[in-house]
C-alpha cells in the first residue's frame, strides 16, 4: 500500500472497490457494519483522514464524543480542506446528546469551509452510507454527486429562499444581500459594517448575530436554515445528474436514428 505523506493529506492508493480505513476503527461498530459488504484495508498513520474511498476522496468522521467535547475536530477539517490533493466528505454523528452542538459544526463545515456534511444517527447508519458512496464511485466516479466539486453551488432561486429564512431578512432584503454577497459563504462572513451598508443597522445586527453569536432560541432557526441550504445543494446536484442522463439518452437516440 502506498504510504501517506507526513501531513496526512496526500493521495493514497486505494484498490478498486476497497476502503482504506484508519487503524483506530478496527473492531468498531462502523467497521463491522462494512465488513462482508466491501473490502476494508486498515492502515496506521492516516491522520487526519478516517477512511479513503479512492486515491483522492476521503471521509472525515466526527463522533458524538468529539462533537460534545468541543472544537478539536476543526483542525482535521481545515487540513483536508486546504489540501489541493483531497476532497473530503464530513460525516457527523447527530444524536440526542450531540444535537445541540450540531448547528456549530454544520455552519463551520458547510459555510466556512464549503465542504459536504452528512449527518448520521449511528455508526451502523454511517457504514451503510459509506458503502453507498463507494458503490456510486465505482460505477461512475465522475458522476458521484458528493465528489464532483469541492464547493457546492446552489442555484439562485434556492439560494434566495434560504436567505429569506434568516431573521430580519425576508423577501425584500434577500435580493439586496445576494447582490452584494453572491454566496452563503460570503454572507456568513460579512462584517457588521458591510451588512449595515446594504440593509441598515437593525437588520444587520440580527443577521450578524444569527451567524456569529447565536442564542439558544435561534438553534432551531439555524438548523432549518442550514438544512435548507444542504437540501438545495442536493436538489441542484440531482437536477444536474438528471440533465446529464437525459443528454446521454438523447445522444444514444440520435446515434440509433443515424
Amino acid at each position: 500500500m502506498e504510504s501517506n505523506p507526513p501531513d496526512g493529506t496526500g493521495p493514497m492508493h486505494v484498490p478498486f472497490g476497497h476502503i482504506v480505513a484508519n487503524e483506530k476503527w478496527r473492531g468498531s461498530q462502523l467497521a463491522q457494519g462494512m465488513q462482508g459488504k466491501i473490502k476494508l484495508v486498515f492502515e496506521d498513520g492516516l491522520t487526519p483522514v478516517d477512511f479513503y474511498l479512492s486515491s483522492k476522496s476521503c471521509i472525515l468522521y466526527i463522533t458524538e464524543a468529539e462533537l460534545v467535547a468541543g472544537n478539536g475536530y476543526r483542525k482535521r477539517l481545515v487540513r483536508v480542506r486546504n489540501s489541493n490533493k483531497l476532497q473530503g466528505i464530513v460525516v457527523v454523528e447527530k444524536t440526542q446528546m450531540s444535537e445541540q452542538y450540531f448547528p456549530a459544526v454544520q455552519k463551520f463545515t458547510v459555510l466556512d469551509l464549503g465542504m459536504v456534511l452528512l449527518p448520521v444517527a449511528s455508526q451502523m447508519e454511517a457504514s451503510c452510507l459509506i458503502i453507498q458512496l463507494v458503490q456510486e464511485q465505482t460505477r461512475e466516479p465522475s458522476k458521484n454527486p458528493f465528489l464532483r466539486k469541492k464547493r457546492a453551488l446552489v442555484s439562485e432561486p434556492a439560494l434566495l429562499r434560504s436567505v429569506q429564512q434568516i431573521p430580519g431578512v425576508g423577501k425584500v432584503k434577500a435580493p439586496l444581500l445576494l447582490q452584494r454577497f453572491p454566496s452563503i459563504q460570503q454572507l456568513s462572513n460579512a462584517s457588521l459594517r458591510e451588512l449595515e451598508a446594504v440593509v441598515g443597522p437593525a437588520a444587520a445586527q440580527r443577521i450578524h448575530a444569527f451567524f456569529s453569536q447565536p442564542r439558544p432560541s435561534q438553534h432551531k432557526k439555524r438548523s432549518r436554515f442550514f438544512t435548507s441550504v444542504q437540501r438545495a445543494v442536493s436538489v441542484e446536484k440531482a437536477e444536474r445528474r438528471g440533465e446529464l442522463l437525459l443528454d446521454r439518452r438523447h445522444r444514444d437516440t440520435n446515434r440509433r436514428e443515424a
